[in-house]
C-alpha cells in the first residue's frame, strides 16, 4: 500500500495521478470520493481529502459543488509536461554532466543510449 519514503497523501495524490496519466480516469470523468479513498485505503478521511486538493492546487482535479471530484480539461497534458520536466531535472541533467565530467560528447553519448534502446 503505502511506505515510509513520503506522506501517505503524496503518495494518494501520486496514484491518482499516475491513473490520470495511464488513462484509468478520463478527462471529465468523476473520481472516487474522499471517503472512498479512505475506505479503500483504510486512510484518515482528512489524508484523502489533502491529496484530493493538492490535485485541485496543481490543476489535475476541479471540484464540482455538491457532486464531486473531476479530473479537469489538459489533466492529462500538464501531467507529461510535468513528469517530463522532472524527468529532465532527476536524470537527464545528471548524465548529461557526468558525460561532461568524462569527456564523452554529445554524439558519444547518443550512441551509448542507442545501444541501450530496448525498442
Amino acid at each position: 500500500m503505502f511506505d515510509e519514503s513520503s506522506p501517505i497523501f503524496q503518495q494518494l495524490a501520486d496514484r491518482i495521478a499516475d491513473d490520470v496519466l495511464a488513462g484509468t480516469y478520463a478527462e471529465e470523468q468523476q473520481v472516487a470520493s474522499t471517503n472512498e479513498f479512505a475506505a479503500f485505503y483504510r486512510i484518515n478521511p482528512a489524508t484523502a481529502g489533502k491529496a484530493m486538493n493538492l490535485l485541485v492546487d496543481r490543476g489535475v482535479l476541479y471540484k464540482r459543488r455538491g457532486i464531486g471530484m473531476f479530473v479537469a480539461p489538459g489533466a492529462r497534458d500538464l501531467l507529461v509536461e510535468q513528469r517530463r520536466a522532472r524527468f529532465a531535472e532527476q536524470y537527464v541533467r545528471p548524465l548529461v554532466r557526468e558525460a561532461a565530467a568524462l569527456g564523452i560528447d554529445a554524439a558519444a553519448l547518443t550512441r551509448m543510449i542507442n545501444q541501450e534502446d530496448p525498442s
